[in-house]
């Protein structure tokens, strides 16, 4: 009886998909919490050097699988994921949210950003972890490997940029558009760091999982505060 007086309770103060969000962001934390166990561990060393060694032509580790255009390619893709990029998406539709009077909403996202980036360098210098030494690196690199600051932030920016675009459509089909937009950029934005030799396989699941979590976590914030009136209501199915 005190289970389903529980259950009741949860019910009411957090539907049926806030419940199932909420588990993806305890299953986010967990997630991350084994792979940097197993990174510090060095339980990773072997698949992610099979990986990125797969991603090589055999026998010389210096040239990426693939014609010249794929390399360009993987450049180009990567760039999506870069701070530049993010920084101007990001300003771009906090511009466009100011014009049309959803000033929470813009604040909102810029706090949202904000603190993904300043968790992602807390979590770098935090675990401080050498880029790869296998190969040589497809661009230039400035900060620690683990976790994938490309992966985290491309997962967040761009999900979260998906979510509040989701929030003013109605249909639902728009909506799992938008949705797989962004999941296939945050994909391959991941891919692109492991095949240009930047960072380990598990740095970038390891930023995926981050930035994911994150961006769930921010949407079920921005519900609550729909609920509390501090945030522009999101247009009904």
């Amino acid at each position: 009886m005190k289970l389903n007086v529980n259950m009741e309770l949860i019910r009411r103060f957090a539907p049926n998909g806030q419940i199932i969000a909420l588990g993806f962001v305890a299953a986010a934390v967990w997630g991350f919490s084994e792979l940097a166990e197993a990174v510090i561990g060095n339980e990773t060393r072997s698949f992610d050097t099979n990986v990125i060694l797969m991603l090589r032509s055999a026998g010389d580790p210096s040239d990426p699988i693939g014609p010249s255009w794929i390399e360009e390619l993987g450049r180009d893709i990567t760039a999506l994921g870069g701070t530049g990029v993010l920084t101007f998406l990001t300003l771009a539709v906090s511009g466009f949210l100011w014009l049309r009077g959803e000033r929470r909403s813009m604040v909102f996202l810029l706090l949202s950003v904000g603190t993904g980036i300043a968790l992602s360098t807390a979590l770098k210098l935090g675990f401080d972890r050498p880029r790869p030494d296998l190969v040589p690196h497809g661009s230039a690199v400035y900060t620690a490997s683990f976790p994938s600051g490309h992966s985290l932030m491309a997962a967040l920016v761009y999900l979260t940029l998906a979510v509040l675009v989701m929030r003013t459509v109605k249909q639902r089909r728009m909506r799992a558009y938008l949705a797989f937009l962004a999941v296939l950029v945050v994909v391959s934005v991941g891919i692109s760091r492991v095949y240009m030799g930047v960072h380990w396989p598990t740095d970038v699941l390891a930023g995926w999982t981050v930035g994911a979590g994150w961006a769930i976590f921010c949407a079920l914030v921005a519900t609550w505060l729909e609920r509390r009136g501090q945030i522009d209501p999101e247009v009904p199915f």
